[in-house]
């Protein structure tokens, strides 16, 4: 059994939900133990202690599964959502918590395929790009924040997304040629079924509205339309009307320069069978 929980439990995300799982195990009826409730759950009774003890990370399924055996009405599956967006850096939180409500995602990326398009393999190495000392728990928890972050693109109730990607995008590798084949024919298989828009900037375009980044446009339900910009270790949320106006301009102009959907998927496809090619060399 591992040690007592001496961690505060105000420390962190993660240390609060050790305290409560652990908080919620013994106030069960009857009192259950780390090892029973790791039986209930497919896990070992050590896994449940290293949660306990914020050594690990819990993973949504495993949070409702615990649930379910504690009966607690779902508190450890509420306390993941804090726990998600606690993974984030801290300049995109916000941005996070908008996104999962947004009733449409409009966004330009010039520099890398979007966080909500990426592969497992694409997003390690371009968190290892960032940051090349990080460890490999470092980069798995990075990895599975923004993996948990695409259940927006296969919920069919999430928003309408559009995205516009610039050439440069489909051919700078990242992680190496598999990758990218991986990758471009992920995104494509997304776009054939119909779950997103996708438009390329070609090469041959030229200057253009948003030659400066990465842009990303929400409209919502309830609530007034947000522009969110990112460049290198910062982001900007921006809720001034006029500014996400000009903003929503500059996004207008770059999808009228983009090829169509259908010219777009023909050219991410093309760029996956080039990477294939050269790979096989």
């Amino acid at each position: 059994m591992a040690p007592p929980h001496s961690l505060p439990p105000g420390k962190s995300p993660r240390t609060f939900y050790g305290s409560e799982l652990r908080r919620l195990r013994e106030a069960a009826q009857p009192k259950m133990s780390q090892e029973k409730l790791g039986a209930l759950t497919f896990v070992s009774g050590t896994y449940i202690g290293q949660l306990e003890n914020a050594t690990r990370t819990p993973q949504l399924d495993l949070s409702i599964r615990i649930d379910q055996a504690l009966a607690t009405g779902g508190v450890l599956e509420r306390l993941h959502e804090l726990l998600e967006y606690s993974r984030f850096a801290d300049y995109f939180k916000e941005a996070a918590e908008h996104e999962a409500r947004a009733m449409s995602i409009c966004e330009y990326a010039g520099h890398v395929v979007p966080g909500l398009l990426q592969t497992s393999e694409y997003a390690s190495a371009v968190c290892l790009g960032a940051q090349p000392l990080l460890s490999d728990d470092e980069l798995a928890e990075l990895v599975a924040a923004r993996m948990e972050r695409q259940r927006l693109v296969s919920d069919p109730t999430g928003p309408e997304l559009w995205y516009i990607l610039d050439e440069s995008v489909l051919r700078r590798v990242v992680g190496d040629r598999q990758v990218m084949v991986a990758q471009l024919r992920h995104v494509a298989g997304l776009m054939v079924r119909r779950r997103m828009i996708v438009q390329v900037v070609s090469y041959e375009a030229g200057a253009h509205a948003l030659l400066g980044g990465m842009l990303s446009l929400m409209t919502f339900a309830d609530a007034p339309p947000l522009a969110y910009l990112e460049g290198q270790h910062a982001g900007q949320l921006i809720d001034d009307n006029r500014l996400v106006a000009r903003c929503q301009r500059s996004y207008d102009l770059v999808r009228a320069a983009a090829l169509s959907p259908e010219a777009s998927l023909a050219l991410i496809q093309s760029a996956a069978e080039v990477h294939e090619n050269a790979q096989a060399r």
